[in-house]
């Protein structure tokens, strides 16, 4: 081989090194590239793979923690057996204490009808005076305080006090003027009276219209018997039609008295009616007579009646 041989078959053997070494070169290269490839999808495998089970891990412990609780809806079993109920124990009554007795205490208003010094003093048929001749320490003549009187008759102080003031009240309200006829007698007088009755009408009669003596509430001093100037009907029993009989009938209460025979009460007080027959008893007791609606005296006391002797 020619020196221009060898000196060319160098040149190509080193031209094929060369080739070979760019060649490896590349192969070297792509190799690298690839192991990067390679490595870096390695990293990303690993990084995801590490991501994912945080995930899982965090989802986990998130769901767990999050999951909502369900309420059961099963029917609780019922018990075999139906338990014995427990008897409720029935209450001790507790005694009622007895009320204490108590004394009954007399009314604060209780009414004296037995002195004849009381103005409250009940005298009918069974109920005389005592003493049969009582008289009364405190007349007061009407004329002395101005009260008209035919024959200067008297009352009791308090009694001759409210008449006076009753008959102011008929004049300056009805424009009445009104007198005393008959007022206080004594056991005497009394008498006189009652035996001109008994001649002049027989004693039936008599005890209908004038009390036996030591029985007449004149006696008291308590019991008036009034007309009417002008009026007439004087102790009669058409006063009551009078305008005068019906003031009295209306308005005495007022000043405390009561008209003690009311018509058709015969039975209980044992006279007949008398308009004019008005019998003190206070304006306490007047007041209470007419609140209670009772006709008669011996009604209101709840006494027993006195038709007669």
């Amino acid at each position: 081989m020619t020196e221009e041989q060898q000196v060319e078959a160098s040149d190509e053997q080193g031209r094929r090194a060369e080739r070979t070494g760019r060649t490896k070169r590349r192969a070297s290269a792509r190799v690298r590239r690839n192991r990067k490839i390679a490595a870096a999808a390695l990293a990303v495998v690993v990084l995801l793979g590490g991501g994912f089970i945080y995930w899982a891990v965090t989802a986990a412990s998130n769901g767990a923690a999050n999951v909502p609780t369900i309420a059961s809806t099963s029917t609780p079993a019922t018990p075999t057996g139906t338990p014995t109920p427990t008897a409720t124990p029935e209450p001790t009554p507790t005694p009622t204490p007895e009320p204490t007795p108590t004394e009954t205490q007399p009314p604060a208003t209780a009414l004296d009808i037995t002195d004849p010094n009381s103005i409250t003093v009940l005298v009918n048929k069974k109920t005389p005076l005592a003493p049969a001749d009582y008289a009364p320490a405190d007349l007061v003549a009407m004329s002395d305080i101005g009260v008209p009187s035919a024959n200067g008759h008297s009352l009791r102080s308090e009694a001759a006090t409210a008449v006076q003031t009753m008959f102011a009240a008929a004049s300056a309200e009805a424009g009445l003027t009104l007198d005393m006829t008959s007022g206080y007698r004594d056991y005497g007088l009394q008498t006189e009276l009652y035996n001109g009755y008994v001649a002049d009408l027989g004693q039936e009669a008599a005890d209908l219209t004038s009390a036996r003596p030591g029985y007449s509430e004149h006696q008291t001093g308590l019991a008036a018997d009034i007309s009417s100037q002008g009026e007439g009907c004087v102790l009669e029993q058409c006063f009551s039609t009078t305008a005068g009989g019906q003031w009295l009938a209306a308005n005495a209460h007022r000043f405390g008295f009561i008209l003690r025979f009311p018509d058709g009460a015969t039975a209980t007080t044992g006279y007949e009616f008398e308009p004019w027959h008005y019998r003190y008893v206070g304006a306490e007791t007047s007041a209470a007579m007419q609140a209670a609606g009772a006709t008669t005296y011996e009604e209101f006391l709840g006494a027993p009646a006195a038709p007669g002797y």
